[in-house]
């Protein structure tokens, strides 16, 4: 092989390094050399281009079995594990009494869960609802409409009437078979937003209804109405917020 430009035995060591037979530190120093000085890269280049086609005339050699079998035996791949006493994470009472105590956690919380979503009145599954609050003589007298989500009802006179002086109308909440729950005052003359608290939210549906009674102003002295019931109304559920207002608008055009 004619090559004169690379007879330095400085130079062969690229040629060593493309054989791959250079020690670890020696071959990371001509990689480094390689990368940052074009003469060297050159180099490991011209060697590769004379030294890796011989590597295709090779036949390829598998090594015989008794190789690898002295390799594992050096390497004590098969030796059997020492008898020794199990440490903490081969401890099998550990795990038992770890398993247990995970269960009676597991147990705890599922507990709470339920308890919590026994002592919770469960929430109208409907966002929104309505109800129309007639007088006795069919006129609609208010409505009301309920957002479920932000707890909160919107009621709305039909049209302006006359309340005695020093007394309110009070909105009531009846539940099927159960005593009036006070909701708030409402007035005659103009809408007004009332805040529901969840145990008026967890009562509100198809079988509750509303009632406007009379009372002295300020409200009921007793909690329950005092004075004449003069509106009731069922409670239905809406379709959306273009539904209630629907209603409210309607209830609100004279007769």
């Amino acid at each position: 092989m004619n090559t004169p430009a690379h007879d330095d035995p400085g130079e062969l060591r690229y040629a060593e390094y493309v054989l791959g037979v250079l020690e670890a530190d020696e071959r990371a120093a001509v990689e480094r050399e390689a990368a940052s000085n074009g003469a060297a890269s050159a180099a490991v280049a011209f060697w590769q281009r004379r030294l890796l086609p011989l590597a295709e005339a090779v036949p390829p050699e598998s090594p015989p079995a008794r190789l690898w079998q002295r390799i594992r035996a050096a390497l004590e791949f098969d030796a059997p594990a020492p008898l020794s006493k199990p440490g903490l994470w081969e401890n099998l009472r550990l795990w038992h009494w770890l398993t247990l105590g995970s269960g009676a956690l597991l147990a705890a919380a599922c507990a709470a869960l339920i308890f919590i979503a026994v002592g919770r009145p469960p929430a109208p599954a409907i966002p929104y609802m309505a109800a129309t609050i007639a007088e006795h003589n069919g006129q609609v007298g208010w409505t009301a409409t309920m957002d479920i989500g932000k707890s909160r009802m919107i009621v709305v006179p039909a049209m302006p009437q006359a309340i005695p002086a020093g007394r309110s109308p009070e909105l009531w909440l009846i539940p099927h078979g159960g005593r009036p729950i006070a909701v708030g005052l409402i007035s005659a003359q103009s809408p007004i937003t009332l805040d529901l608290s969840a145990g008026l939210v967890a009562r509100l549906g198809p079988t509750a209804r509303l009632a406007v009674s009379i009372e002295p102003h300020g409200g009921s002295p007793t909690g329950q109405p005092t004075g004449p019931v003069i509106a009731a109304g069922a409670i239905g559920a809406a379709a959306g917020p273009a539904t209630a207002m629907h209603l409210v608008r309607s209830a609100r055009r004279p007769a």
